[in-house]
């Protein structure tokens, strides 16, 4: 019954590494399928991103988390 479902693509914040476009640089040491990592704050938020590597060398956004900042 899944197999017809699919997810909604993830659109970059600013802050996102594709924010504005894919990067100039291609990833050419990672293999494809590799999970790269990506931390930044958005306003009070510690957002957290995964990309993946596709096969042509493009990062693909599949995950966002946002944390609270602590606030002093």
């Amino acid at each position: 019954m899944l197999s017809g479902c699919t997810t909604p693509d993830i659109e970059p914040i600013p802050g996102s590494i594709t924010y504005g476009g894919q990067p100039r640089t291609k990833l050419t040491k990672a293999p494809v399928g590799s999970i790269v990592p990506h931390r930044f704050t958005s306003g009070n938020s510690f957002v957290q991103e995964t990309y993946v590597i596709e096969p042509d060398r493009t990062l693909r956004l599949i995950r966002r988390d946002y944390y609270d900042l602590p606030i002093d």
